[in-house]
């Protein structure tokens, strides 16, 4: 395997349903996502966005055709199989799914505890450190409630972050979020992906965001449209 393969697709169609239910949602998808890479994955509603991403994500079993990742073939894998690749990877959702119970430090430290060979002190440590990179150091102790939509996914990304994941998965991380706010965001999470060298798959529908894909790719009915290089 080339080690600066992230995610290698080839041939991927995915289906819902079963009998004369049966849809097909994905077709012949091939898809290719590089270490250190930020790709946008656009597309209409009902295109297949979110299914690709949680197929790439190991949130659901492929069914035919190739998808790797991290060198693991997960089409036929078995479900521990699928938790331990998870563990590589970072997801952010459009509702940031913090818990209300928790302050930004513990939801964020939530993510290392599946990791157990950090310490208590480290886990302090790092939460700290990446709440502070993205600029809520003055939050480190608030509970959501008391944060902003922009600040709550902020803190979402950190959480997302703090483990180093080899790769993460935004599905409309921009959605409920202004203009600024979004962008302020989406350029957090490209410049901890560079100093990780983490790659990032975001799906959107949001074009105010696009400058900052290395590449866009784009889905149509479940066909892989078009894949355009950025030009920097």
């Amino acid at each position: 395997m080339n080690n600066n393969i992230v995610i290698d697709i080839k041939e991927l169609s995915h289906y819902f349903g079963k009998g004369e239910l049966r849809k097909q949602i994905l077709f012949d998808i091939n898809l290719t996502l590089k270490a250190g890479e930020v790709v946008i994955l656009k597309g209409p509603s009902g295109s297949g966005k979110t299914t690709l991403l949680t197929l790439m994500g190991g949130l659901r079993s492929p069914q035919t055709g190739s998808l790797k990742v991290l060198g693991q073939e997960l089409v036929g894998a078995k479900k521990h199989q699928l938790v331990k690749i998870r563990r590589n990877i970072g997801y952010i959702f459009q509702s940031h799914n913090l818990l209300e119970c928790l302050t930004a430090r513990q939801n964020v430290a939530m993510s290392l505890e599946l990791h157990s060979q950090y310490s208590r002190e480290e886990m302090k440590q790092k939460t700290e450190e990446i709440l502070e990179a993205v600029g809520l150091g003055d939050r480190i102790n608030y509970y959501p409630q008391n944060l902003s939509g922009g600040q709550k996914q902020r803190v979402a990304i950190a959480r997302a972050l703090v483990s180093h994941p080899k790769m993460v998965l935004a599905d409309e991380p921009t959605a409920s979020l202004d203009s600024k706010s979004g962008h302020d965001v989406v350029n957090i999470m490209q410049k901890l992906a560079k100093d990780q060298g983490c790659t990032i798959l975001i799906v959107t529908h949001d074009n105010r965001i696009l400058d900052v894909a290395d590449r866009i790719v784009e889905l149509e009915d479940g066909h892989l449209k078009q894949t355009k290089i950025e030009v920097s």
